[in-house]
């Protein structure tokens, strides 16, 4: 696959995301980053909007998973609370719990969105994975790494600002 940094599409917060835009685009299965996607890393509960989307996705007919770089047990807590799949120590960029999300679905990946906050991470893992890559704003960016990687991705929020969905 093509190592490429510009997300598919971009969008500000997964709330914008309709099952009826995913079904267009042909995506089965949505993989879910966790912190500063879902939440910020700062808590455990998504606001009630973000709650409310995680349900209509679970009815859609779209598979939903949390594929998460995470070691901490709150994923792991949070998905079950929810009745959500989860795969952790995903490793991304590297392929390894994407794939390991594609096996489990029965998914090819033409048929699959990540979305994530990050560029060097879900960005670049979807991409290289031929996953559809959808890059929302983080949540948070609450320490100074965070900022600091932020203004690392700006040239690559910009390349793609073409790719961005309107609601």
């Amino acid at each position: 696959m093509a190592v490429s940094l510009l997300p598919r599409f971009q969008t500000d917060a997964i709330t914008d995301l309709t099952a009826q835009f995913l079904s267009e685009q042909g995506i089965r299965l949505l993989m879910l980053d966790y912190d500063n996607t879902i939440v910020p890393y700062t808590r455990d509960e998504p606001t009630p909007a973000v709650m409310h989307w995680l349900e209509q996705m679970k009815n859609s007919g779209i598979q939903v998973c949390i594929v998460s770089n995470s070691h901490r047990q709150r994923v792991p807590d949070f998905c079950r609370r929810q009745g959500l799949d989860y795969i952790t120590y995903a490793r991304k960029p590297f392929p390894k719990g994407i794939r390991q999300c594609l096996k489990r679905y029965g998914i090819a990946p033409s048929q699959a969105a990540l979305v994530g906050d990050q560029i060097y991470t879900d960005t670049l893992g979807a991409n290289c994975t031929g996953v559809t890559s959808i890059l929302v704003k983080a949540i948070d960016n609450h320490n100074f790494w965070l900022k600091a990687r932020h203004v690392l991705e700006k040239p690559f929020i910009f390349a793609a600002r073409n790719r961005r969905i309107y609601q």
